[in-house]
């Protein structure tokens, strides 16, 4: 698993939502725009959630006392899928709170 992939997925996500339009319809422009941010965040998450049952499934492994298993190669996995999933965290938590602040917005 390679955090650098959700990076990359959710800042293209990001700047295809920041790009300016030049489709005549402004609504099917952020249909698309929104579609494809929606993609790469789900993406994004089913590489966290791929990532922690690889982690799962090694550390199952190791448990059983699997010799093709290592324990140095269980933790890196375990690390990776932990930093993904804050990373994943993170980003709702952003997502959240920048609802709220659009919520907030006097009409």
């Amino acid at each position: 698993m390679d955090i650098k992939a959700i990076n990359t997925q959710l800042m293209q996500a990001v700047t295809a939502l920041q790009s300016p339009t030049t489709v005549t319809s402004v609504g099917a422009a952020r249909a698309a725009h929104g579609g494809d941010f929606i993609a790469s965040l789900d993406s994004a998450l089913q590489a966290v959630s791929k990532s922690q049952n690889s982690a799962n499934e090694l550390q199952r492994q190791f448990q059983l006392e699997n010799p093709q298993v290592s324990l140095e190669e269980t933790m890196i996995a375990m690390n990776k899928s932990q930093i993904s999933f804050q990373g994943a965290v993170q980003v709702r938590n952003k997502l959240v709170q920048a609802y709220e602040q659009v919520m907030n917005m006097p009409v």
